[in-house]
């Protein structure tokens, strides 16, 4: 008889696991994306929040839990630019934060900086579709199977291919991005 895997949801010690085993991953996903160290914490945070209130969607026959929490974080990442789009005042976007201790505020600009070449990629690839841009940047910059990224983009394996090869040829000929996109950044 297979022995049932610990919820994450409601077994504090499976989820403090299950959140050890992937904060690095979603810190540096995170930053490569957005340079405020504040913006990146609060992110994470909110992804692993998400992930208590959505752990029974995520189904182990349909993708890593790596790709299932990819996916998460786009929905969250998505979000948090809709909402940024849409304040008008500085003040309204740094009210309501929590201050970072030094500590942390440094690990987290260390994190950011590390993360520049990939930021000036996405600039790069700021041109491109939003369905063939994600696919590149979760599977070159992200590091993830193309099977992973499909599951992560919720589309089949034979359309992240096509997503991958037309983000892959439409950006050949771009002089910053072109060992990016034809080798990685890893």
């Amino acid at each position: 008889m297979r022995r049932k895997q610990p919820d994450i949801a409601t077994d504090p010690d499976a989820f403090e696991a299950f959140y050890r085993r992937h904060v690095d991953a979603i810190t540096s996903f995170l930053a490569r994306r957005i340079d405020d160290p504040h913006t990146v914490a609060d992110l994470v945070a909110e992804v692993f929040v998400a992930v208590l209130d959505s752990a029974h969607t995520y189904r182990p026959g349909r993708g890593s839990e790596i790709a299932w929490l990819y996916g998460v974080a786009r929905n969250r990442l998505s979000a948090e630019r809709r909402r940024a789009f849409k304040e008008t005042r500085l003040a309204d976007r740094v009210g309501g934060r929590r201050q970072l201790a030094p500590d942390d505020m440094t690990e987290l600009v260390e994190r950011i900086d590390a993360e520049n070449l990939a930021r000036g990629a996405f600039q790069a690839m700021a041109g491109l579709p939003d369905g063939d841009r994600a696919m590149l940047e979760l599977v070159v910059i992200d590091q993830l199977t193309i099977g992973e990224a499909a599951t992560a983009l919720g589309i089949r394996q034979g359309a992240a291919r096509a997503r991958l090869y037309r983000a892959r040829h439409a950006l050949r000929d771009v002089p910053e991005t072109a060992l990016f996109v034809m080798e990685g950044i890893r």
